[in-house]
C-alpha cells in the first residue's frame, strides 16, 4: 500500500520567533512601567502617595508610613446576634471571635509626641471561626477631610514640611483647604471635639461605607463605630506636656481589667452619599448594637501580634463588601505598599533598629 505523502514542514522562522518574544517582554515591561507610572509621570500612583508619606514624616525603615507609632492589643468580639439579620458574615453570629488589633495615632514618624495629631486610630483583624477574616482601620473622626484619592495626594503635598522651619507651610494649607471646600466638616469636627484623653475612652468610626449582604443576598449600605463603655475625657493639661502618654495610659488601664466598646452598626436610607466620606448621613438613621469589643492585652508593636498585619479595610468576609468609595480601593493599594516596604527593610536587614517610641514604658 502507497504511504500518502505529506508536504514538507515549513521552515522555523527563528527571527520571527525572537521578534514575538521580544514583543510579549516588551508589553509586560510597558505594562509594569505603566503601573509604576514611568511613562504617565503625573498619573496618580500608590508609590507616589506613599512616597508623599515619606517626603513628609522622613526615612523611618522597618516602620508603617503611616500611623508608625502605635501599639498591639489582643482580645475579641461578642457578637449579641442583632447584626445577623443585616450580614451573613459569621463575625455577626452569636458567640465570641478572636480579635487582633492596634491603637496609633497618625503619621509616619514613630517617635512622634502624642500630641502632634489630635487623631487617635483603631486597627482591628477578626478572624472567624471558618478561617474568613474582616480587617478594618477606623479613625476617632467619624468624617475623612478628603474625598479621592487625588486630593488626598495634594493634601499631602501641602503638608510636607518647610526645611527651615521643619514645619508645614501655614500658606500651602491655607491654600488647599479654600480650593477644597469638602474639607470644612472634617476642620468643623475637629474644632468642636477635643482630643481625648486615652485610647480607651476614644470612639473610632469606619470613615467609609461599605455593604453589608444578610443570607437572602439583600444589601444595605453601611457604616459602623466602636464606642467605649469608659467615659470619654478630654486631653489634660499635664498630658499635653507630656510626650508618650497615650501607650503608658492603656497599660495601665489594662492592669485593671478588660476594656471594652459597642460595635454600633449605623444603617444609609436610600439617597445617604457611599462614595464621599467627607459627609455624615443623618442622625436618625437606623442603629444596631452588634455586640461588645473587649480588649484584655496589649504589647509592644516591635515583637507583638499586630507588627506583620496588614490591615487593609478591603480584606472583607462573605457578608461584608466594599462600597463605590473611591478612597478604600487607594487605602488597600497604599497599606500593601507600606507593608512590602517595611517587610523588605526587615527582612534585608535582620538587625535593623527599632526604637521604642513610648520611652515611658518599662
Amino acid at each position: 500500500m502507497k504511504q500518502p505523502s505529506f508536504p514538507p514542514p515549513a521552515a522555523i522562522c527563528v527571527p520571527c520567533r525572537l521578534a514575538a518574544i521580544g514583543a510579549v517582554v516588551l508589553a509586560m515591561a510597558g505594562g509594569f512601567a505603566y503601573v509604576a507610572g514611568w511613562l504617565t509621570p503625573q498619573r496618580l500612583t500608590t508609590h507616589r502617595i506613599v512616597n508623599a508619606f515619606e517626603a513628609d514624616n522622613g526615612q523611618h525603615p522597618g516602620f508603617r508610613r503611616n500611623h508608625a507609632k502605635g501599639v498591639c492589643v489582643t482580645g475579641y468580639f461578642d457578637s449579641n446576634g442583632n447584626a445577623a439579620a443585616l450580614s451573613s458574615a459569621g463575625v455577626f453570629e452569636l458567640g465570641q471571635t478572636p480579635v487582633i488589633g492596634r491603637f496609633a495615632i497618625p503619621g509616619g514618624n514613630p517617635s512622634a509626641p502624642d500630641t502632634s495629631v489630635p487623631i487617635r486610630s483603631l486597627a482591628l483583624m477578626f478572624t472567624q471561626h471558618d478561617g474568613e477574616q474582616w480587617r478594618t482601620g477606623m479613625n476617632s473622626v467619624p468624617v475623612f477631610a478628603v474625598r479621592t484619592p487625588e486630593q488626598f495626594y495634594r493634601q499631602l503635598v501641602a503638608a510636607k514640611p518647610d526645611p527651615a522651619t521643619g514645619k508645614p507651610d501655614p500658606a500651602a494649607l491655607k491654600a488647599f483647604y479654600a480650593a477644597n471646600p469638602e474639607t470644612q466638616p472634617f476642620q468643623a469636627w475637629l474644632k468642636g471635639h477635643p482630643p481625648s484623653s486615652s485610647f480607651a475612652n476614644g470612639s473610632y468610626y469606619s470613615v467609609n461605607a461599605f455593604r453589608f449582604v444578610d443570607a437572602k443576598g439583600e444589601v444595605r449600605a453601611v457604616r459602623w463605630a466602636m464606642v467605649p463603655e469608659t467615659p470619654f475625657a478630654p486631653i489634660n493639661d499635664a498630658q499635653k506636656a507630656a510626650k508618650n502618654f497615650l501607650d503608658a495610659d492603656l497599660d495601665q488601664r489594662l492592669q485593671s481589667g478588660p476594656l471594652r466598646w459597642h460595635l454600633i452598626v449605623t444603617v444609609a436610607a436610600p439617597g445617604d452619599p457611599t462614595d464621599d466620606a467627607t459627609q455624615s448621613w443623618p442622625a436618625d438613621r437606623q442603629q444596631i448594637d452588634a455586640g461588645t469589643l473587649v480588649i484584655d492585652h496589649d504589647a509592644s508593636q516591635d515583637d507583638g501580634p499586630c507588627r506583620d498585619v496588614n490591615f487593609d479595610p478591603t480584606v472583607l468576609p462573605a457578608g461584608i463588601q466594599t462600597s463605590d468609595d473611591p478612597l478604600l480601593a487607594a487605602r488597600s493599594a497604599a497599606y500593601s505598599l507600606s507593608y512590602n516596604r517595611r517587610t523588605r527593610e526587615e527582612a534585608l536587614n535582620p538587625n535593623l533598629h527599632r526604637p521604642q517610641p513610648h520611652g515611658d514604658r518599662s
